[in-house]
């Protein structure tokens, strides 16, 4: 055995999934712009339920209208439609965009559907994946190209171990008032760049992201803590990518010194009946 050959196999060893690098044949790489499209057409049938139930707030916080999907049984079975579509494609042979947006689209599809399928709760925290656990992360929800997945798979043995973005955290929707907006439509590889840095801007740019105190000290949310690894590892880092993102008018109090207070977060139900009891 060559030395090469002993490396991949090493490599192979240590990958934790089969999905985790993808693996495609050639004949696979040939189609895969006509995969992406696919994969495009089938986001337009969650891009249109997202525009159904999805309503942006006043608080900037984007609240869903889980009670009236709920009812609606038409649209609940185009949701999990979705779901199987979307999981019965080969992701591992879309581009590497196309794929960050389908295991996006993925992952809010499924919070969705736990959320309605469980419905009324007051936070996805009540939703439990076993005995001593909060939440439904762990829970083996999906099957894709032969393995069972869980939430916590999707965003944190994919999405994050595979792209190395910061950005992931703005892409995924944890159906909580302190979560970065689920978005009102889907995600797309040809404009995933630039939908991502409105993601950051739009959470970083607001009190649950940022919150600017007036002793100038900050309250951040707990996302830069729970994943400071993310953010270049230190509070230093955490401070370094909110200004890449922070409204010009606000760079001024994001010096690097700036004290970070405290990491908050809200578990409430993202729920269109939140806004309305505001």
């Amino acid at each position: 055995m060559t030395l090469k050959s002993v490396i991949f196999a090493i490599g192979l060893a240590l990958t934790p999934l089969h999905w985790a690098v993808a693996q495609t044949p050639d004949t696979e790489r040939v189609s895969s712009a006509e995969r992406a499209v696919q994969a495009d057409t089938l986001h337009e049938d969650w891009s249109a339920l997202l525009a159904r139930y999805v309503e942006p707030d006043t608080s900037g916080i984007n609240l869903v209208d889980y009670a009236r999907l709920k009812a609606n049984t038409s649209d609940r079975a185009a949701l999990a439609d979705y779901v199987e579509a979307l999981a019965g494609l080969p992701l591992s042979a879309l581009p590497a965009n196309d794929q960050f947006a389908a295991w996006a689209n993925l992952y809010n599809a499924l919070t969705v559907q736990i959320i309605v399928e469980n419905y009324p709760v007051d936070s996805i925290r009540d939703i439990k994946s076993g005995l001593f656990s909060a939440g439904p992360w762990k829970r083996e929800l999906v099957r894709v190209e032969g393995d069972m997945l869980s939430l916590d798979n999707i965003e944190h043995d994919i999405l994050r171990v595979r792209y190395d973005d910061p950005r992931v955290h703005y892409a995924v929707n944890c159906a909580s008032l302190g979560c970065p907006n689920l978005r009102v439509s889907a995600w797309k590889g040809a404009t995933l760049d630039q939908d991502l840095d409105e993601a950051a801007r739009d959470y970083i740019n607001n009190p649950r992201g940022v919150f600017f105190r007036h002793d100038g000290k900050l309250d951040v949310s707990k996302i830069y803590d729970w994943y400071k690894e993310d953010f270049g590892g230190s509070r230093t880092g955490i401070l370094d990518h909110l200004r890449a993102y922070i409204v010009p008018e606000r760079q001024s109090s994001l010096v690097k010194d700036a004290e970070i207070r405290k990491f908050v977060y809200d578990w409430a139900l993202n729920d269109v009946s939140a806004g309305r009891d505001q």
